[in-house]
This record gives structure tokens, C-alpha cells and sequence, in this order.
């Protein structure tokens, strides 16, 4: 096979930032009809393994778990407290902190959730070790990325072509 030549870089299936795009798509898609099933969207799923984890929580460090900001997440919350999955409720200590907890319906989810776990871990076709190691490379890539600085837009100018053999992320 033929070294390839700069243009290669621009293949999309090359690209590593399109692989996690449609890796991500395809879990997402697996999941929601089995989610759609006990009352929930996959970002409302999300947010009730944070509150399956730690039993209540205030709106900031769901957030935070979550990596999601608040103008994102208090529709997603709204959503769960009118399906009576959990409640709001102001704290005492502080008015402007909201204190999101799960209604025994809520709790009860829980029970329901592992089957589903165990359909997508079965679907992926990776064993546990591979999952775990998978996952763990994300992680590592994730806080890679989040302490890059990706600097200014490069110009036509400046550009300078990725190396042969390499590709873009």
C-alpha cells in the first residue's frame, strides 16, 4: 500500500474527533429506547446516576459531576421532578443553592437500571477489562484536552501540514 500523502489527513474517517463523535452517537442510540422504556432521555439518566450515587445533591455539583452548565440542567431537572422522579428544594442554609433529592419512584428506578447497564456493556462486545481500560483512556484524553490551549486560528499562512503517517485528531 502506498504511503499516503498530505491530503490523507483530511479523510473523516481518520479523524479521531469524528470516531468519539459517532462512538458516542451509536451509546447514546443504544440507550434510548431501553431509557425511553423507564421514563427517561440519556441526560435525565445521567443525572439520576449522580443522585443514585449520592443521594441528593445540590443543582451546582450535579453540574459539576456532570460537566454541564446550570442553564442546561434546570430544564433536564424540571423534566425529572414533573415525571416524580425527584424534587427541588431551596436549601435552608442558603436560598440560592437548590438541593435536588430522589422521590422514592425515583429510588425505585434504580432497580431497573442494571439490566440496561448490562445490555449496553454486552452490545459493546468489549470484555470488562477492555471497558475499563477504554474508559480510562478516555478519561486521560478528556483532561488532556480540557488542559490544552488551543492558541489562535491558524492562518493560510502559517499553516503547516501534519506530518505523513500521523493524522488528525
Amino acid at each position: 500500500m502506498a504511503e499516503p500523502g498530505p491530503l490523507r489527513t483530511h479523510h473523516l474517517d481518520e479523524q479521531l474527533c469524528f470516531a468519539l463523535y459517532t462512538a458516542s452517537r451509536a451509546m447514546i442510540g443504544f440507550y434510548r429506547p431501553m431509557l425511553e422504556s423507564l421514563g427517561l432521555t440519556y441526560p435525565q439518566y445521567l443525572v439520576m446516576l449522580v443522585l443514585w450515587e449520592r443521594g441528593e445533591a445540590t443543582v451546582t455539583s450535579i453540574g459539576a459531576a456532570l460537566q454541564l452548565e446550570t442553564g442546561t440542567l434546570s430544564p433536564l431537572l424540571k423534566r425529572l421532578e414533573s415525571t416524580g422522579f425527584v424534587e427541588r428544594r431551596r436549601q435552608e442554609s442558603d436560598e440560592r443553592s437548590v438541593l435536588v433529592s430522589l422521590t422514592p419512584a425515583g429510588r425505585e428506578l434504580r432497580g431497573r437500571v442494571p439490566a440496561v447497564q448490562q445490555r449496553a456493556s454486552e452490545a459493546t462486545g468489549l470484555t470488562g477489562p477492555e471497558i475499563a481500560d477504554l474508559r480510562e483512556t478516555l478519561h486521560t484524553l478528556t483532561a488532556q484536552l480540557r488542559s490544552a490551549r488551543p492558541g489562535q486560528p491558524l492562518s493560510a499562512a502559517t499553516d503547516t501540514p501534519i506530518p505523513p503517517g500521523r493524522s488528525a485528531p
